[in-house]
């Protein structure tokens, strides 16, 4: 089956990923990684902008949300913040915003969804950290919630698990608590709760004194 070429899956999946977890250092900086994508084309029915200086606001508008949108998804929130930024009036970024999300440019759930499976297989980054990324994207409340919801308990715990592994040898000639608290402390960074941290940290030391 032929996908849409405006399909938003097809924007959601550009821009919110990363290399594959296996392929990363526990410690590198989480930042996502974009790929490019051709110049989108302007929806259906509604005219091309010239650029940010034609006088038509909502000319502007448009071209400002589709520049964005060429170089990586976007959510409407962010989106909206940048037409905020160009002085565009609210009553022309809602209308044009609510168009865009209308024909599949604009798709929240489908950004955070993606950006979810990406991040956590590509850094391991848990819900709690997951969450707080989305929101600060603008992404509501309850779309992330049901997007984190993906992540189940075991999953999470298996990730941080082989994060620990992946840092422990570097620790080793430590004290036992030094390299208890860094490696919890690098999971609490990815968002992992303190119980979870200490139980996977604490099993993992024990494994390795019975060697």
């Amino acid at each position: 089956m032929t996908q849409n070429a405006w399909g938003p899956l097809d924007w959601c999946a550009n821009g919110v990923g990363g290399e594959e977890f296996t392929a990363l250092s526990a410690d590198q900086p989480d930042q996502p990684h974009t790929a490019r994508e051709p110049a989108a084309a302007e929806p259906a029915g509604e005219p091309r902008g010239g650029g940010e200086d034609q006088a038509d606001p909502g000319v502007r508008a448009r071209a400002i949300c589709l520049r964005l949108l060429t170089g990586s998804a976007k959510t409407r929130g962010q989106l909206a913040e940048a037409l905020r930024k160009r002085d565009i009036p609210d009553e022309v970024a809602e209308e044009v915003l609510s168009r865009y999300e209308e024909v599949g440019l604009i798709d929240d759930a489908a950004f955070a969804e993606s950006w979810v499976e990406s991040r956590h297989r590509g850094r391991g980054l848990a819900r709690r950290a997951l969450a707080t990324e989305l929101r600060s994207r603008g992404v509501d409340h309850a779309v992330v919630a049901e997007a984190v919801a993906q992540l189940d308990p075991e999953q999470e715990a298996a990730t941080a698990r082989a994060l620990v592994e992946r840092k422990l040898r570097s620790t080793s000639g430590l004290e036992r608590q030094v390299r208890l608290r860094r490696l919890a402390g690098m999971l609490a960074r990815r968002g992992y709760s303190e119980g979870l941290a200490l139980r996977v940290v604490r099993a993992a030391l024990d494994a390795e004194e019975e060697l």
